[in-house]
């Protein structure tokens, strides 16, 4: 049910959605079509990765303008023995990249990575080679238990025979519409008649349809065939430099997931590239130093530590993060309590600051997430995306397929820890966090959101840690951000707090939503498990309990001969 939460300082906010709970697994994605995708896969049996696999693929269809086959994304497994591993199926630059192949629109701000022209945003230059259709059947390979045309056949359905579409599909095709219209084959799906699509046109996808089942029966390896070449060819077409050889030379990478005390409980993140392990882990360390509960939560001192941690966050974020096998990410010094406590020795509680790296330099938003739990200790928490909303903003043309545009999140300026390098794997702030108490999954949560994600992914946990709240209350709570410009303010914070906030000199920027929808599942010491997303996204929760038949149990006509 709905229900209100008032902290001590009194933000108010009530939940929009309500939980659900199973005990053979739980689904939750941004999307109702995907998480049924997933929970069918565990009614037939399969596993947690199963589920994720067919909820993914299916995303691809429901929810086009976050995720594809043509984007890249990041894995956070906990398999049934209690292991944890990372597989990293981020897109890279293309073997033709270069660090000065787009000049930056602002050259004086270096927090601006936008290239005159937006050349690195939309069309066929912003594409790097993909990770994600790779990273999937690699990942139901070694770790589920179903066939890859079983878990794809909810998505060929769905792109088969349409489906219906959503209020928030309309609004990102509006948003997008004026890069939309550039691309017929993409204006014909989203913008039918010349306008965006309305809520409950139904929405149809032949050409996917059919690159769809391609790939069921031949797998990863279509991007070695005629599928691969049409998508190069099409990549080529709208002047972009990835080639069939890039994506056949493409290999996901499997990493050690990072880990960190907080409180009474264990996080676990991805490390690099993905940046939210190490700055996650960081302010922790930073808010490990007061009482957020006696604190309150939506407090202005609350709110003041938050944003403060953030700054500093992303102050070292910006001198050195990358992929590391370019970029030296100092990631013990950024991890340790020694550092934690350095940085927050410097924070004033009285007002706000401007922070610089407290590390060396290494120079010279638009997602979705899928939490998936069966019932024998398996999760799949996994971020994914095409980058920005419609990606590159084009169709290839004759296979349905969306591609990435993340040439977008790397600087566009030569000699920098993000600058833009052959073979070089994006940068993310995707945040698929999994929480232990007592060595034993307590969380399992994620969302989209870009630079927002680990931010926003930690203050859930926080919600759920230190001040108490339901899983629901948790995804749904009013987030705060900032990497130290304007703060970004939910408008549910009220206008004592906004007020306190800013006579500290905290520059506040009111947002209807900071971040995407958030997918959580919170794991019983009963075995049971509950999952909740959030009002900002289609997110939708899917529980399986029951089960089979007892053993021996049959049917018998009683002695009367009653049937």
């Amino acid at each position: 049910m709905t229900g209100d939460w008032t902290a001590r300082a009194g933000t108010r906010f009530t939940t929009q959605k309500r939980p659900a709970m199973g005990t053979r697994g739980m689904v939750v994605t941004n999307h109702p079509l995907a998480s049924a995708a997933g929970a069918e896969m565990l009614a037939a049996g399969g596993n947690a990765f199963d589920g994720a696999i067919a909820a993914l693929f299916t995303l691809t269809v429901v929810e086009p303008m976050m995720v594809g086959l043509l984007g890249g994304g990041t894995a956070h497994l906990r398999l049934a023995d209690g292991t944890h591993t990372v597989i990293d199926g981020m897109a890279r630059c293309a073997a033709a990249a270069r660090p000065d192949m787009f000049t930056p629109a602002q050259a004086e701000n270096p927090r601006n990575l936008e290239a005159v022209g937006r050349v690195n945003a939309v069309g066929g230059l912003s594409v790097a080679t993909p990770g994600n259709l790779k990273a999937w059947c690699e990942i139901l390979e070694r770790f589920g238990s179903m066939p890859l045309a079983d878990v794809m056949a909810p998505a060929i359905r769905h792109a088969e025979r349409g489906y219906r579409a959503t209020p928030y599909l309309a609004e990102c095709a509006a948003e997008a519409a004026p890069d939309l219209a550039k691309d017929p084959a993409i204006a014909a799906i989203y913008l039918p008649g010349g306008s965006p699509l309305k809520p409950g046109h139904r929405v149809v996808q032949g050409d996917y349809a059919q690159t769809l089942k391609t790939i069921a029966q031949q797998g990863a390896a279509a991007i070695g065939g005629a599928l691969g070449a049409a998508v190069a060819e099409g990549i080529a077409r709208a002047g972009g430099i990835v080639t069939a050889a890039d994506m056949i030379d493409y290999r996901t990478i499997e990493r050690v997931p990072l880990r960190g005390p907080y409180r009474d409980v264990e996080v676990v993140l991805p490390p690099p590239p993905a940046s939210s392990g190490v700055h996650v882990l960081q302010m922790l360390n930073i808010l490990s130093g007061w009482d957020l509960r006696a604190l309150g939560f939506g407090s202005a001192d609350t709110l003041h530590l938050l944003a403060e941690a953030l700054k500093i966050a992303f102050a070292d974020r910006a001198a050195a993060s990358g992929d590391p096998a370019f970029v030296d990410v100092p990631v013990e010094r950024l991890v340790s309590a020694t550092y934690g406590a350095e940085r927050r020795a410097r924070i004033d509680m009285a007002r706000a600051q401007d922070w610089a790296a407290g590390i060396a330099s290494a120079e010279s938003p638009h997602t979705t997430h899928i939490t998936v739990a069966d019932g024998e200790g398996g999760i799949a928490c996994m971020t994914q995306t095409i980058n920005s909303t419609f990606g590159a903003r084009f169709i290839v043309h004759g296979t349905g397929m969306i591609p990435n545009n993340y040439l977008a999140t790397f600087d566009p300026r030569p000699g920098r820890a993000l600058s833009i390098a052959a073979g070089k794997r994006v940068t993310t702030s995707m945040a698929p966090m999994i929480v232990l108490r007592g060595g034993k999954p307590a969380y399992a949560l994620g969302m989209p959101g870009g630079l927002r994600i680990f931010g926003c992914v930690m203050q859930g946990m926080l919600n759920l840690v230190d001040h108490g709240m339901s899983l629901q209350e948790a995804v749904e709570a009013p987030r705060l951000w900032t990497q130290g410009d304007a703060v970004e303010i939910e408008p549910a914070f009220d206008e004592a707090v906004r007020a306190s906030l800013a006579a500290r000199g905290h520059v506040l920027a009111r947002m209807p939503h900071i971040g995407g929808g958030m997918c959580a599942i919170g794991f019983g010491a009963d075995g049971a498990m509950e999952g909740a997303a959030c009002w900002r996204a289609d997110g939708t929760a899917v529980g399986v309990g029951g089960g089979l038949a007892r053993e021996g149990v049959r049917f018998w006509p009683d002695a009367a001969g009653v049937r």
